[in-house]
C-alpha cells in the first residue's frame, strides 16, 4: 500500500492504529517494545539530538512551550513534541514554532508501512518515533518531548535527556496511573533517568517522597524548583519572578495568564538554569524574550486563552481535577455580571468530583465533543443537576457557544472547557 498524500496518510492513521484520544485504555501498551522497535527500524534517531523530558499531570504543556520558546529565542535550533492536537496533527512536531511538514508525514507512513503491519503499534507510538525521525533529519540542537501519559511506560520515555522536568501530580487516569497520588507519582517518576538531574516544579508534601526515593536510587541531582524560584502573577499584569527571594525578572509580560502558570514557572526557570550548565546558556534577555514570545514563536494554544471581549469568552483545557480546581479559582477572581459556562467532557474521567467543585451560580450549556470517547451531554447534564448545576443541554460545541452568546450580555463571562476535545473544536480558536 502506498499512500499518495497527507490526508491519505492521517487517514491510515486514524483507521488503523488504536488512538487513546478517541478510545481511551484500549489504546494503551504496557511496555515501550514496539516504540524500541519503531525507533531502530529508523536508525535510533532519539540517540541523535540532545533532550529535555516533561512530565506531570497538570502544566507540563505550557512548561515544554515556555522551555521550546526561551531555547528558541537564544538561537538554538529547537523541536517540541507535545500532544494531544487541537486542530491539525501537525502541531504535535514543531521545529522552531514551525510544524512538521504534511510531506514528511506522508513519506514516513510510506517508509514505515510494513513495519506497521507487522508491529501494529498505536497512533502515539508511532508519532513518537516520527517526531523523533523528523529533529533528527532536521539536525536539531535540543528537543523539548513532552511525555503523553504517565511516565515509566510512556513511549517517550525511550530518550536519555540532559535533564528531566516534572510539573506536578493530580488526580488524573487512575484506571491506568494507580489510585494513590503516591502511585501515580512513581509512574511520573520513571522519567526519572541514571545520573541524570530532575527538576520537580513545586514541593508536594504527599508525593515528594516519591521522587527523592526514585532520584537518590537512580543517583539523580533532585531539585524543587519551588524552594528558589517563586512568580508573583497580578490579574492580566506583568509578572515578577523572585529567585531565593531576591527580585530575579521584573515585570515579564507572560501571555499565558493562567494563574497555575505560577507554578510552572518555577520548573521551568530552575530546568534553564540546570540546563545551563549542561551545554545550553541562556542570557537573561533571551529569558525573557522566550516567555514573552511563547504563543507567537510555538503557537500554544487552549491556555486560559481570551478569544474574544463584551463579552469576554475564555477558554481552558483543564480536564481533571486538579486542573479544573485552577480554573475555578481563576473565575472566581474574575469580574462579570454573569457567568455562562459551555461545558463537555469524556466519560472515563471520575466526573462527579470535577462537576462538583464547578460554580452552581452559572449557567451551564452542556455538550459533547465528535469522539467516541466524549460523555452524552444530557447524561452529563442529569449529572451536573444531581450537584446543582443548571442549564440546557446543547450537544454541538459551536451551537453551545452560539447559544451562550445570545444569552450573554456584554458585561457577562462565557467560559468554554471541561475537555481537551472540546477547546479542540472551537472554530475561532
Amino acid at each position: 500500500m502506498v499512500v499518495t498524500n497527507y490526508q491519505q496518510a492521517l487517514d491510515y492513521l486514524y483507521e488503523n492504529l488504536p488512538m487513546f484520544q478517541r478510545v481511551g485504555p484500549a489504546a494503551m501498551k504496557p511496555d515501550l517494545i514496539n516504540t524500541i522497535e519503531l525507533c531502530r527500524i529508523v536508525g535510533n534517531p532519539e540517540k541523535k539530538f540532545r533532550s529535555v523530558h516533561v512530565g506531570g499531570t497538570n502544566g507540563k504543556g505550557s512548561t515544554s512551550h515556555m522551555l521550546a520558546s526561551i531555547f528558541q529565542s537564544a538561537g538554538y535550533k529547537t523541536g517540541l513534541f507535545t500532544s494531544p492536537h487541537l486542530k491539525e496533527f501537525t502541531e504535535r512536531i514543531k521545529v522552531n514554532g514551525k510544524e512538521v511538514p504534511p510531506d514528511f508525514v506522508t513519506d514516513f507512513v510510506n517508509r514505515l508501512h510494513p513495519s506497521i503491519q507487522r508491529i501494529r503499534p498505536s497512533f502515539f507510538e508511532l508519532t513518537v518515533a516520527m517526531a523523533f525521525d523528523y529533529f533528527a533529519s532536521e539536525v536539531i540542537d535540543v528537543g523539548v518531548i513532552e511525555v503523553g501519559l504517565g511516565g515509566r511506560l510512556d513511549s517517550t520515555n525511550v530518550i536519555n535527556p540532559l535533564i528531566s522536568v516534572i510539573t506536578n501530580i493530580g488526580w488524573d487516569h487512575k484506571d491506568l496511573l494507580g489510585n494513590t497520588l503516591r502511585e501515580i507519582a512513581a509512574e511520573k517518576a520513571g522519567i526519572i533517568k541514571k545520573d541524570t538531574p530532575v527538576v520537580i516544579s513545586e514541593r508536594q508534601p504527599e508525593v515528594e517522597e516519591v521522587f527523592t526515593d526514585k532520584a537518590r536510587a537512580e543517583n539523580a541531582p533532585l531539585v524543587f524548583a519551588s524552594d528558589h524560584y517563586r512568580a508573583k502573577f497580578s490579574e492580566g499584569g506583568p509578572i515578577n519572578v523572585f529567585k531565593d527571594s531576591v527580585i530575579f525578572l521584573e515585570d515579564i509580560d507572560l501571555p499565558l495568564q493562567g494563574l497555575y502558570q505560577e507554578k510552572n514557572l518555577a520548573g521551568v526557570l530552575q530546568g534553564v538554569e540546570l540546563l545551563g550548565t549542561r551545554g545550553l546558556p541562556v542570557s537573561a534577555s533571551q529569558l525573557r524574550h522566550g516567555l514573552e514570545h511563547v504563543i507567537l514563536q510555538t503557537d500554544f494554544k487552549g491556555r486560559w486563552q481570551k478569544l474574544r471581549d463584551s463579552p469576554m469568552v475564555i477558554c481552558d483545557t483543564g480536564h481533571n481535577l486538579d486542573g479544573v480546581a485552577s480554573v475555578v479559582k481563576q473565575l472566581q477572581a474574575q469580574k462579570y455580571q454573569k457567568l455562562h459556562m459551555v461545558w463537555g467532557m469524556v466519560k472515563d474521567k471520575d466526573i462527579g468530583p470535577i462537576l462538583s467543585i464547578l460554580p452552581k451560580q452559572a449557567s451551564y450549556y452542556f455538550c459533547q465533543a465528535k469522539i467516541p470517547r466524549a460523555m452524552d451531554a444530557a447524561a452529563l447534564s442529569q449529572l451536573g443537576a444531581a450537584v446543582g448545576l443548571k442549564g440546557v443541554v446543547v450537544p454541538d460545541v459551536n451551537m453551545a457557544i452560539t447559544t451562550a452568546l445570545k444569552s450573554a450580555s456584554t458585561d457577562d463571562l462565557i467560559f468554554i472547557g471541561g475537555s481537551t476535545f472540546v477547546v479542540a473544536e472551537i472554530e475561532d480558536l
